[in-house]
């Protein structure tokens, strides 16, 4: 019957019908189960709390009482229409008061039993007495009838234009009514019993009409035992996905990288440094799983500056002593650039061909790449399109994950036969969030970075302190060190009152004339960007004045300053990425955020974030709780289903607990054949997204 439920749409159900159910379709209400997971968002307590005489001021309170009188009452002049409904318990009067809504009048005769709920107020003419401004109320028909608005713990459903919250709850009861008996319990009995937690029905029941045994407490923070059950639930849905989806790969058949490592032995040998302890775990870890003769599904997580490239090459390098080609692909045209530009040489020294491939590359070596002849291509979206070809792709590395959806990184995977994939990210992301984001990716994480790095010093200047600032970039500037100016915009806008790189770059030169100043940012083509970025590398340029362009990728050592205008416009993730730009070298680097106006509460923890933490974990829990994972998770970008129910936040400790039981049960029963209610729901909850249990 579940089955039935998310098939039924609304509309069927008396006292809906079409009208409304377009009106519920705006709310996400389709089916008779969208219905079911649209969960009340406060409650409120409307059991009758005593006697009218015992009511106190401004307090909600609900009592019961027979109508005295209802009567419509017109201001002086007419202007406004008053119905005054007066009840009594025997105990003292209270006067319900709704304005211009004189139609509540037929829904009422002297003597009628009522329940009102609301705001006990004082009479406003006369000081004394109990009066309520338009209570909720319910007509009591017999003393058998069950109470939906009144005499419980009530839900408070957010509605939409054409339905009052009122009308809502009223369909929400007409639908729980109709459909809980048609409810059939799709999770294993073992594992509600681990967790204790409630069954299905039950749990819709109380959750949308609680009984009166449930803590108000519990139901208004959303962890009463029932909303514990429906959070596991999808967050168990989401693991199990994931769970089958590193199954499927673990199935295939995928290139087997296992050269002696002759090319990684040359790279290392050259370069000016050694590696970090954690590089070195890191690489050992992604070459074992290269050997294997199934696809590397990895994630590298490490800090900016933590050295992350250095692996990605030399695992690109395994692959090509292998006999196969490697793919590195960029978020966007400027660091794709930067990775070629810096890995070029290096690998036209070992007797390698690389070629850059973005949407605005003219010369596109596409006969190169198709052939072999190219080991490794270097580009953007421009990857993924149909007429590029590869003859033996072998491995592909994607920078900075969370600008690609899953969809895009399966994309890249059918180039080839089953490649072994990287993904890297210099955005720390929670561990709730990556057991989430990459829940079907192996983990490494880069937790060092290189030494005698010093740690950035980061200040807060009010645009009204550009004074003390210019001292300061000076002070730099004469120590031959350079400096990026960051801001928000390419030109100004009327709509926005921002500073922007034109308009900056303008008073850059006329505040520091005898200083070489360079501008940066994406409308400019490729061989303008790459031009300007050799120049400022090679420290032809002494300010840097750019959008966020700059934001990954780029390393200039003798950068030591990064002054971000309108530091309140940006997240926490960028300006952490932005910070990362400076500090590459061996001199104290410096961070100046510099904000305008009156900051928001958000914008001034953001600042106060920064300010206080260098540590990347540290700012991304940090960011987490400011902006919730809605915003962070980015589902849509990550082509990950949607979560209705669970939040990543509260909901971590069940999070874990989920993936435990849903990756055993896949081990178990890779395609949940025993289960097959169960797969059903996991199937639909990523309908749309990816087939998860088809192993073809």
């Amino acid at each position: 019957m579940t089955q039935a439920l998310q098939d039924t749409p609304v509309q069927y159900i008396k006292g809906i019908g079409p009208k409304r159910a377009k009106s519920l379709a705006r709310l996400g209400i389709n089916t008779l189960w969208d219905a079911l997971l649209y969960l009340p968002f406060r409650y409120e307590d409307r059991r009758v709390s005593g006697r009218i005489s015992d009511l106190r001021y401004d307090t909600f309170q609900a009592v019961s009482g027979r109508v005295l009188s209802a009567e419509v009452k017109e201001t002086p002049r007419g202007k406004m229409k008053i119905f005054e409904l007066v009840i009594t318990d025997g105990s003292g009067v209270l006067t319900g008061k709704w304005f211009n809504q004189p139609y509540l009048k037929r829904l009422f005769r002297v003597g009628d039993r009522v329940i009102l709920s609301g705001v006990v107020k004082r009479n406003s003419y006369w000081g004394v007495g109990y009066e309520m401004h338009s209570p909720e109320f319910e007509v009591l028909e017999d003393e058998d009838t069950e109470q939906i608005h009144s005499s419980r713990i009530v839900p408070v459903y957010r509605s939409t234009g054409g339905l009052t919250t009122r009308q809502l709850r009223s369909m929400m009861y007409a639908i729980l009514s109709h459909a809980l008996n048609g409810l059939s319990e799709y999770m294993p009995e073992e594992i509600l019993s681990r967790y204790r937690l409630p069954p299905l029905r039950e749990a819709i029941q109380n959750i949308h009409f609680p009984s009166d045994r449930v803590s108000l407490e519990e139901l208004n923070e959303l962890r009463s035992p029932y909303h514990q059950r429906l959070a596991f639930d999808e967050l168990f849905f989401l693991q199990a996905g994931l769970a089958a989806l590193r199954r499927k790969m673990t199935l295939r058949r995928g290139v087997s990288s296992d050269a002696p490592g002759r090319l990684r032995s040359a790279l290392l040998g050259m370069l000016p440094f050694s590696l970090t302890g954690a590089q070195k775990r890191v690489v050992d870890e992604i070459i074992e799983d290269m050997r294997r003769p199934y696809p590397m599904n990895r994630l590298l997580q490490g800090d900016v500056g933590s050295g992350k490239t250095v692996v990605a090459l030399l695992a690109m390098l395994q692959a090509v002593e292998s006999g196969y080609q490697a793919a590195l692909m960029a978020p966007t045209e400027i660091l794709a650039e930067q990775h070629y530009l810096n890995i070029h040489p290096l690998l036209k020294e070992l007797g390698l061909r690389v070629a850059l491939l973005t949407g605005s590359t003219r010369q596109r070596p596409l006969d190169e790449i198709s052939s072999g002849q190219t080991n490794i291509v270097v580009g953007t979206h421009a990857l993924i399109q149909g007429e590029v070809k590869f003859k033996h792709l072998g491995l592909v590395v994607i920078d900075e994950q969370h600008r690609f959806g899953v969809l895009q990184r399966a994309a890249l995977r059918r180039k080839g036969a089953n490649p072994d994939v990287l993904v890297m990210t210099a955005t720390p992301i929670p561990r709730t969030l990556s057991l989430t984001m990459y829940g079907d990716l192996n983990y490494s994480v880069i937790d060092e970075l290189p030494p005698n790095r010093r740690p950035i010093v980061t200040k807060h200047f009010r645009h009204t302190e550009r004074g003390l600032l210019r001292g300061v970039l000076r002070g730099e500037l004469r120590k031959g060190r350079q400096v990026y100016m960051v801001y928000p915009a390419i030109e100004d806008s009327e709509r926005f009152d921002l500073k922007s790189v034109l308009a900056g770059e303008r008073e850059v030169r006329a505040e520091f004339p005898e200083y070489r100043v360079g501008v940066l940012h994406g409308r400019m083509r490729p061989q303008e960007r790459e031009e300007t970025m050799r120049a400022f590398k090679e420290g032809e340029i002494d300010i840097l004045v750019c959008t966020t362009v700059v934001e990954v990728g780029v390393d200039v050592p003798n950068a030591s300053v990064m002054v971000i205008e309108h530091a309140e416009r940006f997240g926490l993730a960028q300006l952490h990425q932005l910070r990362g730009r400076v500090g590459r070298g061996p001199y104290q680097s410096y961070c100046f955020l510099v904000t305008y106006g009156r900051l928001t509460e958000e914008a001034r923890r953001r600042v106060e974030v920064m300010v206080k933490y260098q540590d990347g974990f540290r700012i991304a829990e940090e960011d987490f709780r400011l902006r919730g994972p809605g915003e962070l998770f980015g589902t849509k970008q990550s082509g990950m289903p949607d979560l209705k129910v669970a939040d990543l936040l509260r909901h971590s400790r069940l999070l874990a607990a989920a993936r435990q039981e849903a990756f055993k049960l896949v081990e178990e029963d890779g395609e949940l054949r025993n289960w097959p209610l169960l797969r059903q729901m996991v199937e639909r909850f990523w309908k749309g997204k990816v087939e998860i249990f088809r192993t073809s």
